[in-house]
């Protein structure tokens, strides 16, 4: 891991953005921007493992820094009849920024999404995940 000792704490964010196809078939099912399936509702099930994926990265991915997270939203939003996207959103205020705290987190959402998915199509796929806004730390990043 990179050694953060001698690095000045400051606010830091980070927002992260999975596109996920779902098709016409899916998006029909969901009611009132939410799906209840025989496992759950799709929505709200992915935003608590994505919420746990982001408390989670240091574990995940080998030389991630454990951190104390200040903040955690994740929104999920039907963008078009055949797609959903996914935001994360991570804060904290620490010497070691949270992009990758974000990217595991929209990541979890969307195979979360896909699990919940599955008995009614396996055509869904998950097609892009970036990184949209970075701020704190040595540099700033706005990807739109």
């Amino acid at each position: 891991m990179v050694n953060v000792g001698d690095k000045n704490s400051t606010k830091r964010k980070a927002i992260a953005k999975a596109t996920m196809f779902l098709g016409t078939e899916i998006i029909a099912h969901f009611n009132n921007d939410e799906l209840h399936t025989k496992k759950g509702p799709v929505f709200q099930t992915a935003i608590i493992a994505g919420i746990q994926a982001v408390k989670k990265t240091s574990e995940l991915i080998p030389m991630c820094h454990p951190l104390l997270i200040n903040g955690v939203d994740i929104t999920i939003e039907i963008s078009d009849s055949e797609h959903i996207e996914i935001l994360c959103t991570v804060s904290i205020e620490g010497k070691t920024g949270v992009e990758m705290e974000a990217l595991t987190g929209a990541n979890i959402a969307a195979l979360t999404v896909y699990d919940m998915c599955k008995a009614i199509s396996q055509k869904m796929v998950i097609k892009e995940v970036k990184l949209v806004q970075k701020s704190g730390g040595k540099s700033d990043i706005k990807n739109g």
